[in-house]
């Protein structure tokens, strides 16, 4: 017990434990609009982005993190036009990855900087933490946030059916710009935190579990925080407690509880998606009844 308080001392523990933290309100958000965009698989591509960013950071000389993240917002933004064609978004970001990783590769080759050092960035370690990742993160969250509670009611709309969106007078161009060009940073920075292969535990599998226990997007965004919450607490709490590496067992530990929403029996989930819905306001119940599908 002493040994665990003496960690808890340490400035790298203390500002893990404060990333984990703003991840922890932010993030999970962030996990429930790739979800209800159908784009989980788009952190491979962002991963990509953030390469090439980092790619031209070691380069240029500038901070190789801020260079990932300035890519993938421009990424976000890039890839946003491309939603309406008929491929959607999945077409979108695979033709964003195959031309980050080539661009990536062309950049480290030509100029001669060392590609294990452009790679070994992207594992990230959650006790390198640093000050300014800490800032990042804790605009990022301030952003998704805003961005959640202003637009509450065209996010529905719009990630549940873009056409209806547009029918019922949502500005959905911009919306959509906002949404990618903040999910793609969430996903840079926690990168940063956790490591390229390690982003789920903080962005999707939070929102799996809530997906699984509701049926409206406000409930499962607030429940989504609240896995999120105790994932990384629990996580962090077992990894410094056991001596063992804090990201993968963040990871197993975020995964169990997500796997514990789907053992839950049929009738008992049934019965907390009643209870919760009962519980939406009424001015909300008619648009939070979309996202059910």
């Amino acid at each position: 017990m002493d040994q665990f308080l003496d960690l808890l001392t340490l400035p790298a523990v203390q500002r893990s434990a404060i990333g984990l933290a703003i991840a922890a309100v932010g993030l999970p958000i962030v996990g429930v609009f790739i979800i209800g965009l159908d784009i989980i698989a788009v952190r491979f591509a962002i991963m990509h982005v953030a390469l090439l960013g980092i790619a031209v950071g070691l380069l240029t000389g500038l901070d190789p993190t801020v260079c990932g993240l300035i890519a993938c917002a421009l990424a976000g933004a890039g890839v946003a036009p491309l939603s309406r064609r008929p491929a959607g978004l999945s077409g979108a970001m695979g033709l964003l990855m195959t031309f980050a990783i080539a661009g990536a590769l062309l950049v480290l080759s030509a100029s001669g900087v060392n590609a294990t050092g452009a790679f070994e960035l992207l594992w990230g370690s959650i006790l390198a933490t640093r000050t300014i990742d800490l800032i990042v993160l804790a605009a990022l969250t301030v952003a998704v946030h805003v961005l959640f509670w202003r637009h509450r009611r065209q996010l529905t709309l719009l990630l549940f059916d873009r056409e209806l969106a547009l029918c019922s007078g949502v500005n959905a161009g911009p919306l959509m710009l906002a949404l990618l060009v903040v999910v793609a940073v969430a996903i840079g920075a926690s990168i940063r935190l956790t490591g390229a292969l390690l982003v789920d535990a903080l962005t999707i599998l939070p929102a799996l579990a809530a997906r699984n226990l509701c049926r409206s997007l406000t409930s499962m965004v607030a429940l989504a925080v609240g896995f999120g919450v105790v994932g990384n607490t629990a996580g962090l709490t077992v990894a410094l407690a056991f001596d063992q590496p804090p990201g993968p067992v963040l990871v197993l530990v975020a995964g169990s509880l997500t796997l514990l929403t789907y053992l839950i029996p049929e009738g008992v989930r049934d019965a907390i998606i009643a209870r919760r819905r009962g519980r939406t306001n009424r001015d909300d119940a008619d648009l939070d009844r979309l996202y059910q599908h």
